[in-house]
């Protein structure tokens, strides 16, 4: 095995946001790849790889755990946030190099794969075509609701997620004050809000059909109180899952109990301590796992804690291809997976920016099988649409 020779990042635009990759190359001319992200909140990721970078360099290839140790013990009295996820995207670059040195897939490296196929669900369906109309096909009114939702329909896709908007303007609107659209510190949600999302969601579910999945994410948007009687508005509903983010378990427990759904959490926790009081509390049903955050070899490790606890898990993916295959050999080895997250509408350039696409059959995301993740960034195409934000 080779030992790590450089520690580099590239950047690309990605319409809304920039798509940023981990480089590592050994002293054998192998190249390891990682994706990360700076989006909502993880600005200066980069800055924090870049400080870790003389720390990787000279390390063997395959001691993947040994250098996360080593950052760990670094890191030791800030490893939360940006710090803990710059360790993350480390861990994964070196699983690639690792892999293409060994000449197998990365699922190899985590126990194997359990499954060839992994069932997914269109992500963020309506919520890009109505925030970022100007990348995708607009969705204006509640018409294009229900056209979208016969779209997805007639595809393969058998499950679609989709977040809080209202239609009763001139124009949608989504709802999101946990994000300050509007800002709203209170985070309350009253009866006209609650009035809005049953006619959007009515209007999905009379297209898509009563075979479609829909899972609704409520993200940051509410107090407890505020999940509580918005779950059980929809209570009529058939829906997949009820996605939630709360900083403490204990209430969020109090919404599952009370919840006549699925409820689904833990997207944006990092590293893996933090799940530990959601687990203990019972406070979800299926825990989501962000493998770009935590580290691949490190989420399946979550993934096992969740197991012991009788939760399914479920990867947080809404970034580029890269990303996709990297949550695709995770989502393949652990055992309690119950879905996989992906965006289908995608930038007009996405899929020049990287060495292979996904290959999606009747809903499944088949499992690549080329060494390392099974996919690159293109790094003349990168160069081709230089990051903007």
């Amino acid at each position: 095995m080779g030992t790590i020779q450089s520690v580099e990042t590239r950047h690309c635009d990605a319409g809304w946001r920039d798509y940023h990759f981990l480089r590592i190359t050994t002293d054998e001319g192998v190249v390891g790849w990682s994706e990360y992200d700076e989006n909502l909140g993880g600005t200066g990721l980069t800055a924090v790889i870049e400080e870790f970078a003389p720390m990787v360099e000279g390390e063997p290839v395959d001691a993947v755990e040994r250098v996360r140790a080593r950052l760990v013990a670094e890191a030791r009295q800030t490893l939360t946030g940006v710090t803990a996820m710059a360790i993350g995207a480390v861990e994964n670059a070196l699983l690639d190099a690792k892999a293409k040195e060994l000449g197998v897939p990365c699922v190899d490296l985590l126990g194997g794969a359990i499954r060839e196929e992994i069932p997914v669900y269109w992500s963020h369906c309506g919520t890009y075509r109505i925030n970022q109309s100007e990348y995708y096909d607009s969705v204006r009114d509640l018409a294009d609701v229900r056209a979208l939702g016969e779209e997805v329909r007639d595809s393969q896709f058998g499950a679609l997620k989709t977040n809080i908007f209202d239609f009763r303007g001139e124009e949608p609107t989504g709802w999101a004050p946990g994000f300050g659209r509007p800002f709203h510190p209170e985070l309350t949600i009253e009866d006209d809000q609650l009035a809005a999302q049953r006619e959007y969601l009515e209007a999905l579910r009379e297209g898509a059909g009563p075979e479609t999945d829909i899972l609704l994410d409520l993200n940051y948007n509410m107090k407890p109180e505020g999940y509580i009687r918005l779950v059980r508005e929809l209570a009529d509903f058939d829906l997949f899952w009820v996605e939630i983010d709360t900083p403490d378990a204990t209430p969020l427990a109090d919404v599952r109990r009370a919840s006549p759904h699925t409820i689904a959490s833990c997207e944006a926790l990092v590293p893996h301590e933090a799940f530990v009081p959601y687990l203990r509390e019972g406070a979800t049903d299926v825990v989501i796992i962000d493998a770009l955050w935590n580290g691949v070899l490190q989420t399946t490790k979550i993934a096992s804690m969740a197991d012991a606890y009788q939760h399914h898990v479920a990867p947080h993916n809404y970034y580029g291809h890269l990303a996709t295959f990297m949550n695709a050999h995770w989502a393949a080895a652990v055992p309690n997976l119950r879905i996989m997250e992906v965006d289908i509408d995608r930038l007009p350039w996405d899929d020049e920016l990287f060495t292979e696409t996904p290959e999606y059959r009747d809903g499944n995301l088949q499992l690549p099988d080329g060494p390392g993740w099974g996919c690159e960034p293109d790094e003349a195409a990168l160069e081709e649409h230089p990051p903007q934000h």
